[in-house]
């Protein structure tokens, strides 16, 4: 303790230089279709859309092991608007002067939200999660992924 003591200034610097550092992202920062509508006003980019259930395993994965993956959290949160949804959420959600509702919530198990049917539906088979939506500056589809993507996996989508 009295050697601590006796150097008060080297301690002093030490702390502040720490302080000083860049800190690191701890996460992503999802946004609302409510939020991007505002983002996308102010500066065009491209969209990254994350549909998931409370229910699936592969989407808990995901959360665990590749949303935590310090390139993947760095790379949605320089070149994307992130944007996360629950594909089974009873909210209505304005987005680009339109109201967008559930419309089977209530009437059947696992409801899905008119979003993510209008993005992320393929052609003869059924809404299935996780689905992942990659959008370009000009909210055009440039990619759709409807599996489990691993860090590495996850990387390469964001780079194409």
């Amino acid at each position: 303790m009295k050697k601590a003591l006796k150097y008060p200034l080297l301690l002093g610097m030490i702390f502040s230089s720490l302080a000083s550092l860049p800190a690191q992202e701890s996460g992503i920062r999802w946004l609302s279709f409510e939020q991007l509508e505002d983002s996308l006003a102010m500066a065009p980019k491209k969209v990254f859309v994350d549909f998931y259930a409370d229910w699936c395993e592969y989407c808990k994965k995901m959360d665990r092991v590749t949303f935590r993956d310090p390139e993947v959290i760095a790379s949605l949160n320089r070149d994307y608007y992130a944007v996360r949804m629950n594909a089974e959420t009873a909210d209505t959600i304005f987005f680009d002067g339109q109201a967008y509702i559930n419309r089977e919530f209530g009437r059947k198990r696992n409801p899905v939200h008119e979003i993510p049917l209008l993005l992320a539906s393929r052609e003869g088979l059924p809404f299935s999660l996780p689905a992942i939506v990659i959008l370009d500056e000009s909210f055009r589809i440039r990619n759709r992924c409807f599996e489990y993507m691993p860090p590495n996996a996850m990387r390469e989508l964001l780079l194409k």
